[in-house]
């Protein structure tokens, strides 16, 4: 792990652009939950899926998502524990509760592609937080026939405590409650994702802060987001630092800390855990 006193003429130049800031905006992706300790390969993956791991041959919780499994009682079987450990279980590591002391004085907005709902257990407020992505808390019709979703938690919790050889009982398969197809998993994987009320309110927020702050003194701190979806959150910061003199970029990435050059004198990019450099902030 890189040394922190490497970076420091970096974190104190965060420090002040935080302190001066009329606005701060947070970008996260999965970078900030990895530093969290939801890591989803290695021992944690191992501790909850061996079995799996010995019959399919996958070696992580991503590749498990998308393994094609012969029935929905497998497929719910797996699902439901990726969910419970990575949606009710809260995370190892307080990086999102030192995230939120950093910020929860400040006029902030989050926009995030991580689908742990994190933020809102470390006390941000729901109103200003876009899940851009789902929500593993939700379900879907896999149809979709209607844009609707519904709270899974009850449900998740019975399929795991009553699953057995890597299957949950067929009677808890859930069935979409207008059409009977299965339901499924509220994430942005192809065009059957669902967007509803709450998602669009979510994004008009969302756009009303970006417009209201735009010539500010805006920190558009980006935390943990890779190149899988850069339009969502990572180009988009270029764009409106570039536009606002004010504004000062911020890339918090463990190997990825990279701005385009017309911004770089108004950015602050630091190539470390984001755990470790939050916890110099708070010093």
């Amino acid at each position: 792990m890189k040394s922190m006193q490497d970076c420091s003429k970096q974190i104190d130049r965060l420090k002040a652009a935080l302190e001066n800031a009329d606005a701060v905006i947070i970008g996260a992706g999965a970078g900030l939950s990895t530093s969290a300790g939801f890591t989803y390969s290695g021992e944690r993956f191992h501790e909850n899926f061996a079995d799996f791991e010995d019959k399919y041959g996958f070696h992580d919780m991503y590749s498990g998502g998308f393994y094609p499994y012969a029935a929905l009682e497998e497929f719910w079987a797996y699902w439901s524990r990726n969910i419970l450990i990575n949606r009710y279980q809260d995370a190892p590591k307080p990086v999102y509760d030192e995230l939120y002391d950093l910020v929860k004085d400040k006029d902030y907005f989050v926009i995030t592609t991580n689908v742990d709902h994190c933020f809102q257990k470390a006390g941000f407020d729901k109103r200003r937080l876009f899940y851009t992505q789902g929500d593993y808390g939700l379900f879907q019709c896999s149809v979709p026939c209607h844009n609707k979703t519904y709270d899974n938690e009850q449900i998740i919790r019975r399929m795991v405590a009553e699953q057995r050889d890597m299957k949950i009982p067929s009677e808890l398969i859930p069935r979409c409650p207008k059409c009977g197809k299965p339901m499924t998993t509220n994430l942005r994987c192809d065009d059957t994702f669902v967007q509803d009320e709450g998602w669009y309110a979510a994004c008009e927020r969302y756009e009303n802060f970006i417009k209201q702050h735009k010539n500010k003194r805006v920190v558009y701190l980006e935390l943990g987001v890779g190149g899988n979806t850069p339009v969502i959150i990572k180009y988009p910061f270029w764009r409106f630092t570039n536009g606002n003199p004010k504004a000062t970029y911020v890339c918090v990435n463990f190997g990825e800390a990279v701005c385009p050059p017309q911004i770089q004198k108004q950015a602050i990019c630091i190539d470390g855990d984001i755990g470790e450099v939050l916890k110099q902030l708070h010093k």
